[in-house]
């Protein structure tokens, strides 16, 4: 990946904030000198710095000013309080251009606008282009999927430096902000589904007498073939399952039961629920 000749800011240093840190690290997009990082709690920017050789910012607002790229990694029912901190505060300005990038759950656009564009002219707002985001867990070693939605003053070379960033912990795609409920729904709660689904075939595999162990590694490394199979074949998923499924035969016994209780449905039901939750939650 080519190397972001930037300053990356992180409002907020904990476990998502470090793993695009050491995503951004490992894959040498940026260097330590280049990222700064703020944190109420001082023990945890002890620890970035110690662990990464990252700067630590004197408050929020020096990073914001110090950056060209800013994250905003704190906790969703936090953010109001950390917009406001940084907006009231007397050395907030906005002179060069910079993006913000909310990694922030359920927090709209609007709200992050309300609060950093309150006491800006137009000229100001248009320089700080704004960037929603919703990333999974999986980032944390480096296999995330992330969805991210940019407000109207975020050009494409915006865009461009925080996909870099983004494709530093995993993979990105770009859509409009009302489709991040379904992301969230989708990939942004999705590896909950895949644990649950690992609980019940482990869970299943020990009724039937095998060993936690056994169970555990045969349900890791069939997950594992059947996505690098559909990777790799390019074969709709619904074709590969056909494939196994031969008729009177063991697999389509086992589908006879999922059909009859309609866990399809279900699962559509469940995301449905999940996006409605978001939709809630960004209010």
């Amino acid at each position: 990946m080519p190397e972001l000749n930037s300053n990356i800011g992180f409002i907020g240093a904990g476990n998502m904030a470090e793993a695009i840190i050491n995503g951004l690290l490992q894959s040498g997009v940026s260097r330590p000198e280049h990222l700064i990082a703020s944190d109420v709690s001082v023990s945890r920017c002890a620890y970035m710095a110690e662990r990464y050789g990252v700067q630590i910012g004197e408050n929020n607002v020096s990073v914001f000013n110090r950056c060209e790229i800013i994250v905003l990694a704190v906790k969703p029912q936090h953010m109001n309080e950390v917009l406001e901190g940084i907006a009231r505060d007397s050395n907030y300005a906005v002179t060069d251009r910079k993006v913000v990038v909310s990694i922030a759950a359920g927090v709209p656009l609007q709200r992050i606008e309300g609060r950093l564009y309150a006491a800006l002219d137009e000229e100001e707002r248009s320089k700080l282009p704004i960037v929603r985001v919703m990333p999974n867990t999986p980032a944390l070693v480096q296999a995330g999927m992330a969805g991210m939605a940019g407000n109207r003053y975020a050009k494409k070379e915006d865009l461009k430096r925080v996909r870099a960033v983004l494709e530093a912990i995993g993979k990105v795609i770009e859509f409009d902000e009302v489709s991040l409920d379904a992301v969230t729904a989708l990939s942004g709660s999705g590896p909950a589904y895949l644990f649950y689904l690992v609980e019940s075939l482990v869970a299943a595999g020990k009724t039937l007498g095998l060993t936690e162990a056994d169970s555990l590694v045969l349900t890791l490394e069939t997950i594992k073939g059947a996505v690098k199979l559909i990777e790799e074949t390019g074969e709709p998923a619904g074709l590969l399952r056909k494939k196994v499924t031969s008729p009177g035969g063991t697999t389509e016994a086992a589908f006879k039961v999922l059909e009859g209780n309609r866990v399809k449905e279900v699962i559509i039901e469940a995301l449905q629920a999940a996006a409605n939750r978001s939709r809630e939650l960004s209010k």
